[in-house]
């Protein structure tokens, strides 16, 4: 990244994850995992109450300690000794979590890739133009979330969406939103999609093709309803918009909303939704998983294509945007807590959000393997409009669009799609 053009990047570079730290290291072995233990003895001794409500433990988890407990009753073992055994087991792992933070926050790698030409910019937004010499056709504007850093479309030189699109002719411009200033602080999302996006846009000769990531999917569609004479066709990948398809969908959405009134003391007091407070929201998304990378992170060679990989993805993780106040209580009170979208009552301008009015052409890929977005969540779009073409990739949120199967699970797919209009 250019280390002029971005002042609100810290410099000279320092990395300061996994964040937050203090919960990465919570997610341990001998802190997490010993619920498992726990359970397993208080489940062997007789008038103890029932854990598996109150103890924090999953439903697999669970069912391993039945399995574990059956399998010393039938080897006359006490469930004492073993879960003895267990907790030095799990020290054991948590030496290799600490081991794994420790290889990543120490190793040499660190991102130089610097940034093209941007076309236009406000504030402390971006169109960055990726495209070769020579390139024709539309334009393609690729639109990410707020909360996370633009160049996970263009991490590394072999795990780039843009340089990928670019090397076939294509014109790809990234929108990067910046960091939220004065002035962002206090804006909507319909500051954000009426406003800049609409702007950036403008700042174009003709229509272009809108291709939005994630949170950026539903700010494209809404620009999109907005101004079809400026948008000829949509991209939507891995986008939420039934936020409550589902009872355990619906259960963790409304827990997110309910976090609402705690956070208040600190976007009260900054403006934004801090970064750290967005990490924990993804972190309980799949916190054992958590732990797993790092420890499987202590055994791979520094050196190696895999190791780099994962240490680019962790520093684009770890390098988060806070988010606008009044867009995070938008999103977590509305699209979360309400289900505005899927409800038909998220609008933006005072329309309505519809995506059965929509008459362009769209590309609505949704990956299987995805925690962030469940394909619950991103499958009734595909109902909801008129021209859609469905493509289910093989693949994860983030390795949708950045890991090293991206350009069979994504890049390919969405290249056949534009190069079809």
């Amino acid at each position: 990244m250019n280390t002029t053009a971005r002042p609100d990047l810290p410099r000279p570079f320092r990395r300061r994850g996994p964040r937050p730290l203090a919960l990465h290291l919570a997610m341990g072995g001998a802190r997490g995992v010993a619920a498992m233990a726990g359970a397993v003895m208080a489940s062997s001794a007789p008038g103890w109450p029932s854990w598996n409500d109150a103890w924090p433990i999953s439903k697999a988890g669970r069912a391993e300690a039945d399995r574990i407990l059956r399998a010393l009753a039938d080897g006359g073992h006490a469930p004492e000794a073993f879960g003895g055994a267990v907790l030095r087991r799990l020290l054991r792992q948590d030496r290799a979590l600490l081991a794994g933070i420790a290889a990543y926050r120490r190793h040499p790698w660190h991102r130089t890739v610097p940034d093209p030409p941007a076309i236009w910019s406000e504030g402390g937004s971006r169109l960055l133009d990726h495209a070769l010499p020579g390139a024709a056709g539309l334009p393609v504007v690729l639109v990410p979330s707020l909360v996370n850093r633009a160049h996970v479309l263009d991490l590394l030189p072999g795990r780039s969406l843009m340089r990928f699109l670019a090397g076939q002719g294509v014109r790809p411009l990234l929108l990067d939103w910046g960091w939220p200033g004065e002035v962002e602080r206090a804006f909507t999302l319909t500051d954000y999609i009426a406003g800049r996006l609409e702007r950036a846009l403008a700042a174009l000769p003709g229509p272009a093709v809108l291709v939005g990531y994630c949170m950026g999917g539903l700010l494209a569609l809404a620009a999109a309803l907005r101004r079809p004479d400026r948008v000829a066709a949509l991209g939507l990948l891995a986008t939420p918009w039934d936020f409550h398809a589902g009872a355990a969908e619906a259960g963790r959405a409304r827990a997110a909303a309910a976090l609402l009134p705690g956070l208040e003391p600190l976007m009260q007091a900054t403006g934004t939704l801090p970064v750290d407070a967005i990490q924990a929201l993804f972190t309980g998304l799949d916190p054992w998983g958590v732990a797993q990378k790092y420890r499987a992170f202590a055994r791979l060679d520094p050196a190696s294509a895999r190791a780099e990989g994962f240490v680019a993805l962790e520093d684009w993780l770890n390098d988060g945007v806070p988010l606008a106040a009044p867009v995070a209580r938008e999103c977590l009170g509305g699209w979360y807590g309400a289900n505005t979208p899927a409800r038909g009552a998220w609008r933006v301008a005072g329309a309505v959000v519809d995506p059965a009015a929509l008459a362009m052409p769209v590309f609505l890929a949704i990956p299987h393997r995805d925690r962030i977005v469940p394909p619950a969540s991103a499958r009734p779009l595909a109902g909801r409009l008129r021209r859609a073409v469905l493509h289910e990739a093989q693949a994860g949120h983030i390795g949708m669009a950045a890991g090293s199967g991206a350009e069979a699970a994504l890049w390919r797919p969405l290249l056949d799609w534009l190069r079809g209009l």
